[in-house]
Order: C-alpha cells, then structure tokens, then sequence
C-alpha cells in the first residue's frame, strides 16, 4: 500500500511483520508487534499513520514516522480481517467474529460497534465522505452502516455465493465527480460483479462475464470504468456509463 505521495510503499507479511520502503528499494522501518500473520495495511490519507489488521485479533495504528506504535486495539474475538480509515485517526475494522468496531486513536473502547453478519466479514470500506460504511461477508450480504444508527441502513441481499470484497466509486458529494452518482461494486465467490445504488439500496447491474470467483474490483480515478479480477485468470473492464 503506497503512500499518498508515492514516496513510501508498506508491506505486511505473513512473518507478522510490517515494513516500509523508499521509492528506490530501501527498507526504512519494520513494525514488529503484530503476533501472527498480517491480512489488511492502510496509509490514513495524511500519511503519518500506517493501520494494520492482524491474524492475532488486533488492529495497530503505527506512526509511519518513527515505526513505532501509537495504539493496539484488541477488541475483535478471532482473526482481524480488514480495516479502513474513516479520518486521520479514526477507522473501522472487520474480523471473522462477525463484528465490525469503529475506534478512534487515544479512545480506548471502540465508539460504535455494528453487529448484523451471520458469518465473517471479510471487507469493509467507507464511503469518499466517510459518512457510510460498506460490509461484505461469508454469509452473501453486503451492508450499508451509518454512525447514527446501530442498525444497517440497506441489507443488500442478491448474490448466491460468498462476497469477497468491495469498493466505493470515486463520484458523488466530495469527490473529483461530484457530477456522477455514488456507486459500491461488490465482488463474490458466485463469479459476477454487481453495482448497487446505495442511496435506493438496489442493485444497479450485474457484471456476468468471469467463469470463476472474482477477488479484486477497481475503480478508474473518474469513474468511468471497473476493472475486474478473478480466479479464471481474466481482468475485465467494464463501462459503468449504462
């Protein structure tokens, strides 16, 4: 995961390690705390602070600075799998306990934990304004959270397999297409994409072509365009001009 200047690439590691490195190679640091496997790394949008999700039920957030850690949060039950900065010090994580914690740097309880899943959720991400949360699981729904309920806004429930990840356009309020509507692409082990419009809580399109589970979707920097990555070792491109 790169830096937002494209100065500093971390990595995390199987060996529970996280390091960084130069744009020419050099390894700067390496973040030794996790204990076990490290499944999820992200730079907040400042780049001051690394935050790191790991097998041993604990998310950190590290100063990338220093490669020291700031705060280690150890409120997951099972394995951390996914994380994701709301602010510069606040963010949500995913762990296969079913439960996702929204926790802030300096508070020591999480301030808002959503429970709904039925099995482990495998993705979250938030919207560009940091204002929704997206959640994918084993159990094949995608949810839609607000920091003003404790229940999920949408339930979205259309695919037949595991859904394996997601991701927000950059479109709507806040972004650089503030013209185009907000859209989420989610990706499953039932091998096709769909587009959802959050704001109905409906699925939009589904993209059908992958023969195998797909693991990976992207979004163009305007918009226009989702790539698409599967097990059938395809990368599709798809217009999301319909």
């Amino acid at each position: 995961m790169c830096q937002c200047d494209g100065t500093l690439l971390a990595t995390g590691s199987y060996d529970g390690y996280a390091r960084i490195w130069t744009n020419n190679g050099r390894q700067a640091s390496t973040l030794g705390q996790h204990k076990g496997p490290i499944f999820a790394l992200k730079w907040n949008k400042k780049g001051n602070y690394i935050l790191s999700a790991g097998v041993d039920k604990t998310t950190i957030i590290w100063d990338a600075s220093s490669g020291h850690s700031r705060q280690q949060f150890a409120f997951h039950t099972a394995p951390a799998l996914d994380v994701d900065w709301q602010t510069n010090t606040s963010f949500a994580s995913c762990s296969t306990d079913q439960c996702i914690h929204v926790c802030s740097l300096g508070q020591e309880k999480p301030i808002k934990s959503f429970k709904g899943h039925s099995n482990e959720v495998n993705a979250i991400k938030w919207d560009p304004q940091g204002n929704l949360l997206a959640s994918c699981s084993d159990d094949m729904t995608l949810k839609i959270w607000s920091m003003r309920q404790d229940t999920c806004v949408h339930d979205l429930q259309a695919h037949n397999k595991e859904i394996y990840t997601i991701k927000w356009s950059p479109t709507g309020p806040g972004t650089n297409n503030p013209n185009m509507n907000l859209i989420l692409a989610s990706a499953s082990f039932d091998s096709t994409v769909r587009l959802w419009d959050v704001e109905k809580g409906a699925c939009i399109h589904t993209l059908t072509k992958h023969s195998e589970p797909v693991y990976s979707v992207a979004f163009s920097p305007d918009g226009k365009f989702l790539a698409s990555g599967s097990f059938d070792k395809c990368v599709h491109i798809w217009s999301t001009q319909v």
